[in-house]
């Protein structure tokens, strides 16, 4: 059975007498009956009925377009009455009203037009964008600004017209949400825009108070935010950067800040939040940050022996940036951003500081554990050299044949190996994971090379350069330390050059690997910020590569 769209109230009583009028059937018709019974008996179905009969019999006329002359009559009947009966007195008061005045004339505006949907042309912006809205209806936008903000938008040319660009996550037109990317200024308090963008930047930025665009929506849904988070290797300043589009809307940042990237849809400039101060702006993206840096040269370092670096000759290379060769620039480690979530607190599994030789990376070490051996601990290094008559085998080195070392050595079973004196010296990574299952962090003091092994979900490192200080004030130290006869070893003042600037290279080369960098100007102090860091890890949430966590 089919009921009619247009079933009045006395249409539904007939229905209703059918439907009791029906022969008992199956089970499951007896129950469609009772439900669709249910259904015309309720009283919100039969209010409905009765108020589309009334229309029907009442045809209601559209109203009248002349509503302000009415409004006009109205308020002289008023008069007469207004100041003995409260009712009407209050009426006058409402009528009287300019919002009210102004409704009714935009009424009276409207109803004097003629509206028809035109088919929209099959390459119009309604079209491609599958809205209904014909390509000329333009809106009126109202915003509120004071002169000499920055709106946080910018704009392009597309067919001689200014068209929104992008809008800057969090500014003052983002939080209206009444402008989109795509859309089309036409026109600025009522004055006609040209096709410069920076013209159209000027004349915004020096409004103030109300300011009314003329506006040819895109009809797009703005796309969800990303949830990426960026910790970058290089700082930015905005300022002096002659390729951003608008230096007002850059953020700037530093070596180590987490940008929350909002939007990655333009290929060169992304729109993030720095965490860290709270700004929102335009920042280089990555595939436009590794074009800029494709001229840079790159210090190449020679590995010499263990726990140490003997730098040789610096190798330079300048190349020319194809996008079909990034594997070329990744072997460069051309650092730019890098992917991190945030974690909760928690501990380390390695501790690994990295330095020139003679900076203090052992002696800062051989402290945390002897402070703290239930919370640190180290390996025992492997060699392929004999014992001598007071060694123990597990207590300064693990002596194995040459023969198992070099096989282990073969099978990648090493984090680092080196000879000296024609005999094999190696951290095993089997003895870091020995130390980590005990509840303790393990602490290496390793060649800045091991890290690209280490800075994995396999060993979750907390990485810390040990700086060289300057010149004159590791001289001094030396000074001190021979003063109090706590060493015998003299360093020449080529040996302490050699210390600075083989910490200055460790440092342009790895510093993308550093999560904390101190320098060693006094041991006490800089045993103090390391072991203060470290402890932190546990109390507070952590922002680590998001390779670690999925």
């Amino acid at each position: 059975m089919m009921v009619a769209n247009n079933v009045s109230g006395s249409a539904m009583q007939q229905v209703l007498e059918n439907l009791k009028g029906l022969p008992s059937g199956t089970g499951a018709q007896d129950m469609d009956l009772i439900f669709l019974t249910g259904i015309m008996e309720s009283p919100i179905v039969r209010s409905l009925a009765k108020a589309h009969e009334r229309l029907e019999v009442v045809k209601l006329q559209a109203v009248g377009e002349n509503n302000m002359e009415l409004i006009t009559d109205i308020l002289e009947s008023l008069h007469s009455v207004a100041g003995n009966d409260i009712a009407a007195a209050e009426l006058a008061k409402i009528l009287v009203e300019p919002h009210f005045q102004s409704l009714i004339e935009a009424h009276d505006k409207v109803a004097a037009k003629t509206y028809e949907m035109p088919q929209a042309p099959a390459n119009s912006r309604a079209s491609l964008s599958g809205s209904l809205v014909p390509p000329d209806a333009v809106r009126m936008i109202g915003i509120q600004k004071k002169a000499g903000e920055p709106l946080g938008v910018t704009f392009r040319v597309e067919s001689g017209e200014p068209v929104i660009a992008r809008i800057l996550h969090g500014s003052a037109i983002d939080r209206q949400g009444m402008l989109h990317a795509g859309d089309v200024i036409r026109e600025v308090n009522g004055r006609a825009v040209g096709s410069d963008p920076k013209e159209l930047q000027e004349l915004l930025k020096d409004c103030s108070g109300t300011v009314t665009l003329k506006v040819l929506p895109s009809y797009r849904e703005p796309p969800a935010p990303p949830q990426v988070f960026l910790k970058p290797h290089f700082k930015y300043n905005p300022a002096t950067d002659n390729l951003i589009p608008c230096r007002e809307a850059g953020l700037a940042f530093s070596r180590g800040d987490i940008l929350h990237v909002v939007n990655k849809e333009d290929p060169n400039w992304w729109q993030a939040t720095n965490l860290v101060v709270g700004d929102t702006g335009l920042i280089p993206s990555q595939f436009l940050e590794e074009k800029r840096k494709a001229f840079v040269r790159k210090d190449w370092d020679s590995s010499g022996m263990l726990c140490g670096t003997i730098m040789g000759k610096k190798k330079k290379k300048k190349m020319m940036y194809l996008t079909s060769k990034n594997a070329e620039f990744d072997r460069y480690e051309l650092q730019t951003y890098e992917e991190v979530a945030r974690m909760p607190p928690f501990q380390r599994k390695t501790l690994v500081l990295i330095g020139a030789q003679g900076v203090g990376r052992r002696s800062l070490k051989s402290r945390l554990i002897v402070i703290n051996p239930l919370k640190y601990g180290t390996t025992v290094p492997f060699t392929s050299r004999r014992p001598r008559e007071e060694e123990q085998d597990g207590q300064s080195y693990r002596f194995v044949t040459r023969a198992d070392m070099e096989q282990d050595i073969k099978d990648s079973r090493y984090l680092e190996h080196g000879e000296f004196d024609g005999n094999l010296y190696g951290t095993k990574m089997d003895s870091i994971h020995e130390v980590v299952e005990t509840g303790r962090t393990c602490i290496l003091d390793v060649n800045p090379q091991a890290l690209k092994v280490l800075k994995t979900a396999e060993f979750v490192p907390f990485v810390v350069f040990i700086a060289a200080p300057e010149l004159d004030t590791l001289r001094a130290m030396h000074k001190a330390v021979v003063d109090a006869g706590l060493t015998t070893k003299l360093l020449t003042e080529n040996d302490l050059k050699k210390t600075v600037d083989e910490s200055a290279r460790i440092r342009r080369a790895y510093s993308h690997y550093f999560d904390l960098t101190i320098v060693n100007d006094h041991l006490d102090k800089a045993f103090d910020q390391l072991q203060e860091e470290v402890e932190r890890l546990c109390l507070q949430p952590q922002w680590v590569p998001v390779s670690w966590v999925f």
